[in-house]
């Protein structure tokens, strides 16, 4: 009896210990999002560890790098807009796929300030992981541009490049009314309005020289 006491205490211990990692890694990635909303995801490390109440060698645990912690931080986001593309590419309304992506990605825009920057960083440059995720994303992107055109509902001269247009624009919006929804619903309503073959006037310029990882790395505000 004495014996199975003591296996019971130290499973308990461990079941406690393992419930506060659980309860500090949360905490870690509340307080990241935080942290890259207000001042980018370069923010220091410990900036994020003092928000979440823990010590830096605690943070280090859970998360060895940088971009480990930008990954679990947004995870849910990212998942979220990986899934939407593909959604919009199965859609089998052009238009209403291609509106819905963006719709979706100006929403976690709005919803996380810092997800801009975490959506360009998801995977460390260089890395056949990144080159793969952004070429997927640059593939699925040009597909919903053609199809919507060729359906007739997007205007001819809509080029891919002005996606990371369309999310520069919402992003500084964003930035400076970041309790607006209303701002940013309206605006993104506006930007779709315009894009539909309907409703295209003259001609545009040329297409800005932009992709995806042009988008900002950091959000801005100060250093902690």
């Amino acid at each position: 009896m004495a014996d199975s006491s003591r296996i019971g205490a130290r499973t308990g211990a461990r079941g406690g210990v393992r419930a506060d990692a659980r309860r500090n890694r949360e905490r870690v990635l509340v307080a990241a999002r935080a942290v890259f909303a207000e001042h980018g995801i370069d923010a220091p490390m410990a900036t994020v560890a003092r928000r979440a109440g823990v010590g830096v060698a605690t943070l280090y645990r859970h998360f060895p790098t940088r971009d480990s912690l930008v990954r679990g931080a947004f995870a849910r986001q990212t998942e979220t807009c990986a899934r939407a593309l593909d959604e919009a590419l199965a859609d089998p309304d052009p238009w209403r796929g291609f509106t819905r992506l963006i719709e979706t990605v100006c929403a976690l825009q709005r919803e996380e300030r810092g997800f801009p920057a975490a959506f360009v960083a998801a995977f460390p440059d260089g890395t056949a992981e990144h080159a793969r995720a952004r070429q997927r994303a640059e593939r699925g992107v040009a597909t919903l541009v053609r199809r919507a055109q060729a359906a007739g509902a997007l205007r001819a001269d809509f080029h891919p490049s002005d996606l990371a247009v369309v999310l520069l624009a919402h992003c500084a919006l964003v930035a400076a009314l970041p309790d607006d929804g209303a701002a940013s619903r309206r605006l993104v309503a506006y930007l779709l309005q315009s894009f539909r073959a309907d409703s295209a006037g003259g001609p545009l310029p040329p297409p800005a020289a932009l992709s995806l990882r042009d988008l900002p790395v950091a959000t801005g505000g100060s250093r902690g």
